[in-house]
């Protein structure tokens, strides 16, 4: 199956081209060096990128491609969860193009298409298997049971992880985004010199809490200038931070796992491009399969999206122009997504 996947959920604008397995191109304009100066993204700002790029990229597409837009088999855009703005210029973009190719059109789940990247990488996964959905915007854990049905079991219930490594960063004066930063400088930093708490790591539940992480560092940034120290050990407060965060990630997504009886742990999200995360895997290789998606798929990417609707086109869906983006769509991943 031959399908068209479109994203525009937040700061990428990328289309590609994926048949069945095999990604034939997938084109990623990264909007970060527009909202760098604001220190984060400005909805407005990145729906006109989208808007400008889309086009250009589709273009580009169609030229090394030389497709046929005729012979696919579809078309999968993201619905939802994202930003309102952004979502709209997708989904209209996809809509046109359905329209003048008479092609199904299916609208996907941001966060099924994260776990789907994986499939990408390998075509051998089969469920069950627990997912660890980690993101700016996310930090969840899923149970995907034996009919490819997806659960949530665990989330945060303040701070994204991805979220909790913008702000540290930020109180270090690192650069936008966050965690990129702090995963560089945390290879020269020691990750034992401060012991920042691990909030709810021990708790029966699979729930995450990032937000007093944060407040923990602010305290002993002001604890160190308190005491005259001038020259902050910024490398040693990321490695720190760093460490405490994904101590807890791994501890509660193996517990799920162990919970469960399921063997087979998938990760995704771009935090799954977090260095110190992939070393740490290593802990627990004994015990549990990792399935770990290349980096090209851990961020935003449209060849993801194609890759999950292409399931829901082989399930014969096709929503039509009815689609509409849902930016609040976080609660209907489930039984039916």
């Amino acid at each position: 199956m031959l399908v068209l996947g479109i994203e525009t959920s937040c700061d990428e604008t990328s289309i590609a081209l994926v048949n069945n397995n095999d990604v034939i191109l997938n084109l990623v304009y990264s909007q970060i060096q527009t909202h760098k100066k604001f220190g984060g993204v400005v909805p407005e700002i990145a729906a006109r990128e989208h808007l400008k790029k889309l086009p250009i990229l589709f273009s580009q597409l169609v030229k090394e491609t030389q497709i046929d837009i005729n012979e696919i088999d579809g078309i999968a855009v993201t619905k939802g969860p994202g930003l309102i703005g952004a979502l709209l210029v997708g989904v209209s973009f996809a809509k046109g193009l359905a329209i003048r190719y008479n092609k199904p059109l299916v609208g996907v789940n941001h966060i099924v298409g994260h776990v789907y990247a994986n499939y990408l990488a390998y075509p051998e996964l089969r469920p069950p298997y627990i997912v660890l959905m980690v993101s700016g915007g996310h930090t969840l854990i899923l149970k995907v049971n034996e009919s490819m049905h997806i659960k949530i079991i665990g989330r945060s219930v303040d701070d994204a992880v991805g979220e909790a490594f913008d702000k540290v960063a930020r109180l270090l004066g690192l650069g936008y985004p966050g965690g990129p930063e702090i995963d560089r400088i945390s290879k020269d930093g020691n990750p034992k010199t401060f012991g920042f708490p691990r909030p709810k790591m021990y708790d029966p539940d699979y729930d995450f809490s990032f937000s007093g992480l944060k407040t923990s560092v602010l305290y002993e940034i002001k604890r160190l200038k308190d005491a005259g120290i001038e020259e902050l050990p910024i490398k040693d407060l990321a490695a720190s931070a760093q460490e405490a965060m994904i101590d807890v990630l791994l501890h509660k997504t193996t517990k799920a796992a162990k919970d469960f009886g399921i063997e087979n742990i998938v990760l995704a999200g771009g935090v799954a491009a977090n260095s110190r995360l992939r070393e740490k895997l290593a802990e627990y290789t004994l015990e549990f399969n990792f399935f770990i998606p290349p980096l090209e798929f851990c961020s935003d990417n449209a060849a993801m999206i194609a890759r999950a609707g292409m399931a829901l086109l082989e399930d014969g869906k096709n929503d039509g122009l009815g689609l509409e983006p849902s930016p609040n769509l976080f609660e209907m991943i489930g039984d039916e997504w």
